[in-house]
Order: structure tokens, then C-alpha cells, then sequence
């Protein structure tokens, strides 16, 4: 992590600081065990710039329930289904809460987002609002031909880039797509285009807001130091949010106006339904809510369909058994292209998406919750506040779990009744219990019908005639696992 910025800043406040640590260090009586931390910075260094990785090896010598420091506050690991269990299903609601981080405190998105706000009242008319009426099945089964003219936007790029044999960043396209479907579903309208400037611009604000609440900022280590703020070292972040809510905003009062105007506007998408509840909704709620929503459903769906092809691409006989499912199951539909109701029909398919999301899970601990109150797990006490790391990278990766954990093997889903749907907690990329991901329905669809139409009609060749197996598999920390080098890849037609 990139702390050398404000080590000289902390170290001229050395006084301060020790007595906010030997104050807070009273508090670790009975905590699980974990490695013995340095004064004032705790095990900041043995986070790393991995931490999903560290974290991983560190768990090997202290165990599956881990304490660290990371300087003034407590943070408990947890790396094993077991004690995943008992924290997000026995005790799921004393662990409700999330903990945001200071730069998404700063613009109080925390009160409003759904992601992050306290589980009070207003999170759960968010939560209902969203699994009653953005997310139901019955509204996603009204929205699929959206998808389908939006994944076939994609088929028709990818077949110009065949015609001219131009490579593709495969993530960025994915993106494009990923954020058009939601934009349709939303709003009625395409808010990019496929074309690097188009795509790059609103994918920049997105990753932005997205790094702010990958990594504890020097106000979450020391909480001691909150004179600081107006000199604003670390909250760029803030002003990418209020790019995209900007955004929002204009298509909110542009779609006001018509309504007031007496225009009829007959989108019935998302906007038109939540404006009919404007008397329980109010704009602010709606503004982070896309907020939330474009920024959790964009990203993490096209950085897992670019790991999916990545994999794909490295091992062609898994790509062939993939597309030859695909084109048996074409065969029999008369539309051209792949239609939701196949997704059962794939089951191989559906095994790649699981195995990618346990190899290259989108979000390495989930979003971190807090301890609501002290809590007795496995005879230690989880104190209150503390922050709650779940590295489900770390459990896609157990050899105790899965056998040849590192090897990209499909097929051991097709012998094992394992989904991702938060009740096996040996998988869950999108979380478990109250704060699972509420879109993971439409994240299901999307991935499939995306990935499948990628690989139906087209082969694919790395750029820089390298080899299949030479793709750089690197990893980028974040909110979202980020593939260190993009995937440029050539579509050939077959």
C-alpha cells in the first residue's frame, strides 16, 4: 500500500498517535490470534498491496479467524465456510453494518447508499425497493429483449473488429455492454458507445469511485487525525462521485420535465417506476441509488466475463466443450441468439462462470461489515466496531476445500451441487445473508448470455502472436479483482 505519502505526517505526530493506540490496545484481551503488529502502524505492512493475497498466507500460520491491526483499528479475517457461516448466517445481524471508508464518508454517501448505510429503516425500504421491483423476476423477464438488443450491439462490434482483424480489450467492451443493459434498464437510453473515448470516460469515474473504498486512507488508521481534512490529501475520489450523480440528475429532471410538460414518456423502465413512488422515494434516494447501482453491476460484470475469457482463451479445449454447448443448444432456437431460458440448458457454461468466480471472485472480501456490538465466535470476542474482512479469494483457493485449487477446472462444478447464491458458503462471490448483492439475479443473466455470445460464433487470438498460456494472469487490488494487464484479444469468425 502507498502509505510512504503521509508516514512523515504521522511521524510528527508521533505523541498523539501513541495514545490513541495504547487507548485502543487495552480493547484486544481475547481476540483471535494473529501476527504481533509494529507501535503506531500495527500489521499495515504485512497488508500489503494484496491484502487478499497477504492475507491468505497469513491465515495458513494463524488460522481460518484471524485478528490484525492496522494501526488503530481492529480488523478480524475470516478464511473458511465454517466461520464464514457463522458470521453472515448465526450472528448476521450483529454484523448488519458496513464499514466505510472516510472517503466515502466525506460526500455521506454512507447515509445514502445502500451499500454502505447503517441497516436502519431507510436500508431496508432500499433493500425491498430493490428486491421487489428492480430485481424481481418478474421485472427482469419484461426486460430481457433490452438485453438481447444490447448483447447483439456487442456481436456487431465484435463481428466489425473480425472484418478489419482488429484487436479488442475484451474488459473495456465488456464494460460498454455491462453498462448500456443497466443505462436501458434504468433510463431507456445508451450511455456509451463502443469506442475507447466513449467507454474509458464513464469506466474512469466508476474505478474512481471504486478505489475509494478499496483501502483504508490515513483517516481510517488513525482516526485521531480528523484536523486534517481540509487539507483534502486524500478524497479525489469524492468529486467522481459527483460527476456520475451529475449525470444522474440530468436524466432525472429531463425525464421531470416531459412529465410536467404533459409529455408522455411510456418508458416504464426503472426511473418511470421509481418516480411513481416519489411520495417514498425522493430524488436524493434515487440518485444514489444509480449511483450505487451502475457502480456495483459495471465493473464487477465486465471484470468477471474478461477473467472468464482470459481462462478460455488459455485453455482451448475448455473454450471448444463451452462453445459446442452453446452452438447444440443454438440449434434448437430459432432466434439467432442466446435466449435467458437457455441458461439451464448450459450447464457447462454455468460451470465456468462458478469456476471464475471462485478462482477471480469480483470483489476478493466482499464489501467489509462491522461488528454492531461484541461477539462470541469460536470462543474469541469479535469486539465491536471492528472491521470485518471476508477473503473469499483466500476460499476459492483451499486446497482443504477444492481439489487443485489454482487450476481452472469447470467440470468440478458439473459433479457438485454448488452455486453461488449465498446459502454454499464455500462460494459466495456475491456475498451471504441480509447484505448479499441485490442484483445478483440480473448479474447471473448478464454473464451468461454475454459470455456465451462471445464465444459462440468466434475463436480468438492473443495480440503479439503470444501464446494462449502466456496471458498475463496479474492481479490489481481493489473493491473489484482488476486484471493487471487488459485482455487485447483478435476475434476470428468461424
Amino acid at each position: 500500500m502507498e502509505y510512504q505519502s503521509f508516514f512523515l505526517v504521522v511521524s510528527c505526530l508521533l505523541p498523539l498517535i501513541m495514545y490513541a493506540f495504547i487507548i485502543s490496545s487495552r480493547r484486544n484481551s481475547r481476540l483471535p490470534p494473529g501476527p504481533k503488529g509494529f507501535p503506531i502502524i500495527g500489521n499495515l505492512l504485512e497488508f500489503g498491496d494484496k491484502p487478499h493475497q497477504s492475507l491468505a498466507i497469513l491465515s495458513k500460520r494463524y488460522g481460518p479467524l484471524m485478528s490484525l491491526k492496522l494501526a488503530s483499528n481492529t480488523t478480524i479475517v475470516i478464511s473458511s465456510p465454517g466461520i464464514t457461516k457463522e458470521f453472515f448466517s448465526t450472528h448476521d445481524t450483529s454484523f448488519l453494518n458496513r464499514s466505510a471508508p472516510k472517503a466515502i464518508q466525506v460526500g455521506d454517501y454512507h447515509k445514502y447508499s445502500i451499500v454502505w448505510m447503517e441497516a436502519g429503516d431507510q436500508w431496508r425500504k432500499l433493500r425491498r425497493m430493490t428486491k421487489e421491483y428492480l430485481f424481481c423476476v418478474q421485472q427482469l423477464d419484461a426486460s430481457e429483449l433490452l438485453r438481447r438488443e444490447k448483447v447483439q450491439d456487442l456481436v456487431n462490434h465484435v463481428n466489425q473488429c473480425c472484418i478489419e482483424e482488429k484487436a479488442l480489450n475484451v474488459g473495456a467492451c465488456a464494460f460498454t455492454t455491462a453498462l448500456n443493459i443497466l443505462s436501458s434498464f434504468m433510463f431507456s437510453v445508451d450511455l456509451a458507445q463502443y469506442d475507447p473515448k466513449s467507454t474509458q470516460e464513464f469506466q474512469g469515474l466508476v474505478l474512481q469511485v471504486m478505489q475509494a473504498g478499496a483501502k483504508p486512507g490515513l483517516l481510517d488508521l488513525f482516526p485521531i487525525l480528523h484536523w486534517l481534512d481540509p487539507l483534502e490529501l486524500i478524497w479525489p475520489e469524492n468529486a467522481y462521485a459527483k460527476k456520475m450523480i451529475t449525470i444522474f440528475d440530468k436524466i432525472i429532471n429531463d425525464r421531470l420535465q416531459n412529465r410536467s410538460n404533459g409529455v408522455s414518456t411510456k418508458n416504464d423502465d426503472v426511473l418511470d417506476l421509481l418516480l411513481n413512488q416519489q411520495s417514498s422515494f425522493t430524488q436524493n434516494d434515487m440518485r444514489h441509488l444509480f449511483l450505487t447501482l451502475f457502480v456495483a453491476g459495471t465493473d464487477t460484470t465486465s471484470s468477471t466475463l474478461e477473467w472468464a475469457m482470459s481462462e478460455l482463451i488459455r485453455n482451448p479445449e475448455k473454450m471448444k466443450i463451452a462453445r459446442l454447448e452453446v452452438d447444440k443448444v443454438m440449434q434448437n432456437n430459432n432466434n439467432g441468439s442466446i435466449q435467458e431460458s437457455d441458461i439451464s440448458q448450459l450447464t457447462y457454461l454455468q460451470a465456468v462462470i462458478k469456476e471464475t468466480l471462485r478462482l477471480h471472485p469480483p470483489a476478493p472480501f466482499l464489501i467489509p461489515r462491522q461488528a454492531m456490538n461484541d461477539v462470541a465466535i469460536q470462543g474469541f470476542i469479535v469486539p465491536k466496531n471492528a472491521q470485518i474482512l471476508c477473503n473469499v479469494w483466500a476460499m476459492g483457493r483451499d486446497p482443504n476445500i477444492w481439489s487443485d485449487p489454482e487450476m481452472f477446472m469447470p467440470e468440478r462444478f458439473l459433479d457438485m451441487k454448488i452455486d453461488y447464491k449465498g446459502q454454499d458458503f464455500e462460494l459466495i462471490p456475491f456475498g451471504a445473508g441480509r447484505r448479499m448483492c441485490p442484483g445478483l439475479n440480473l448479474a447471473n443473466r448478464m454473464l451468461h448470455i454475454i459470455l456465451g455470445s462471445l464465444i459462440h460464433k468466434f475463436d480468438w487470438k492473443v495480440v503479439g502472436n503470444k501464446r494462449p498460456q502466456d496471458i498475463d494472469m496479474g492481479e490489481k487490488f481493489g473493491i473489484t479483482l482488476q486484471k493487471a494487464e487488459p485482455l487485447m484479444a483478435i476475434p476470428m469468425k468461424l
